[in-house]
């Protein structure tokens, strides 16, 4: 991933995470199905619950895009298992909460790869300019809490100014609440929003909602 990002043009830098920074690691999604078909007992191919996982991970991910809101981690859960055929009745929120804790632990094994260019160097050269760095980022299978985990894992959480995540405000990407959540987050409340730059992967989300905002933005475009 390169970038002709001009440090010296802006005071804050919000950053999305996923296909921006990081990409999964080329094993972690076929464990985690392994894993969740293992962990619920569902008597299907593997394949199939593969094909369910992705349907649900992509159309709730669509839908907190278009809404604006945040469909939670275990919904998410229930709805796979509700079209796998589980009675989802039967599954209490002790079992949602120890397969998170699995899926968590596979998750920080399996650890994402950064793709983003010398990342901390030019994480470095931002600081050393007295500038100013967030997280901003919507999720689904993988909360904030556990994205925290990850960036101190990778020596990065010294150069973060504040992470957002979707789950934990209720609020996803491209809605102006989040941007908002960005602008009130820094300490420079002073801070012109045409100082700020988003950047990010994805057009509608990251781009065009950080744009309508106020903040610029950079689209980045994955060379994966």
């Amino acid at each position: 991933m390169k970038t002709d990002i001009d440090i010296r043009s802006y005071s804050h830098f919000s950053f999305d995470l996923w296909l921006t920074l990081i990409k999964s690691h080329p094993e972690f999604k076929d464990r985690r199905v392994q894993l969740f078909s293992s962990f619920f007992e569902i008597a299907r191919p593997l394949d199939e619950v593969a094909r369910v996982v992705k349907h649900y991970d992509d159309l709730c991910n669509t839908i907190n895009e278009v809404t604006g809101g945040n469909i939670d981690t275990f919904e998410i859960y229930l709805l796979i298992l509700g079209s796998l055929g589980t009675d989802i009745k039967t599954v209490g929120r002790q079992r949602l909460d120890a397969f998170y804790q699995e899926s968590e632990n596979l998750f920080l094994e399996y650890s994402p790869v950064i793709i983003f260019k010398d990342l901390h160097h030019f994480f470095e050269e931002i600081k050393n300019q007295g500038k100013t760095i967030s997280i901003l980022s919507n999720t689904g299978f993988i909360r904030g809490s556990t994205m925290r985990k990850f960036i101190h894992n990778e020596n990065l959480e010294q150069y973060i100014d504040f992470h957002i995540y979707s789950d934990e405000i209720n609020c996803s990407k491209p809605d102006p609440k989040i941007f908002q959540e960005v602008k009130k987050s820094i300490k420079n409340p002073d801070l012109a929003l045409h100082q700020i730059l988003h950047i990010g992967d994805n057009p509608v989300a990251d781009y065009r909602g950080a744009r309508d905002f106020g903040f610029h933005a950079h689209l980045l475009k994955p060379t994966i």
